[in-house]
């Protein structure tokens, strides 16, 4: 039982992060738009996983907020306003199976070389992400809260601007009759 407990991260580590890579080839894998949707939330859940299982909670909520739930919907809308019924007599391409094999091997050498070059043990297990504020260690979300309030403030302002007006610019296009 005592290595079940010492061992239970990285158990989960690797069920959700098999459970990621299975969901993410049913996306591209799965005919039914619906079903390749929900295979985009599972992996999109699994990868949130990940990010609790890294100490990384704030990552893990912007995860499930702005993936989870925004381009999700986002994804439905697309999948409900399509004619399925058109697209499942559209022609598929096999032309371009050949360059994607192609592609997807070098894909794969390129993460297998980095692989090999990434230290792993007990030395890499925590990086230092965590600031001191004040002589106290801060947490990961305070850290990202700290960094992103003091140091990038003017960055930060400047994108939420920027995402008012081409909300308001969505707005004023969509109303058009």
């Amino acid at each position: 039982m005592d290595a079940l407990v010492a061992h239970g991260p990285a158990i989960l580590f690797y069920v959700f992060g098999a459970l990621a890579v299975v969901a993410a080839l049913g996306v591209v894998a799965l005919k039914n738009p619906m079903y390749g949707a929900i295979s985009l939330l599972v992996t999109f859940l699994s990868v949130a996983v990940l990010f609790v299982l890294r100490q990384a909670e704030f990552l893990a909520v912007v995860q499930v907020f702005v993936y989870g739930g925004g381009i999700m919907v986002l994804f439905l809308f697309v999948i409900m306003l399509v004619n399925l019924h058109r697209l499942a007599a559209a022609r598929t391409y096999w032309a371009q199976s050949p360059a994607a094999i192609v592609l997807a091997l070098i894909l794969v050498a390129g993460f297998v070389y980095l692989f090999l070059q990434v230290g792993f043990g007990p030395a890499y297990a925590h990086p230092e992400v965590f600031k001191s504020a004040g002589g106290s260690q801060l947490g990961n979300s305070q850290a990202v809260a700290w960094s992103l309030y003091r140091d990038y403030l003017l960055p930060f302002e400047v994108a939420s601007l920027f995402l008012l007006v081409a909300m308001i610019g969505a707005v004023v296009l969509g109303r058009r009759e």
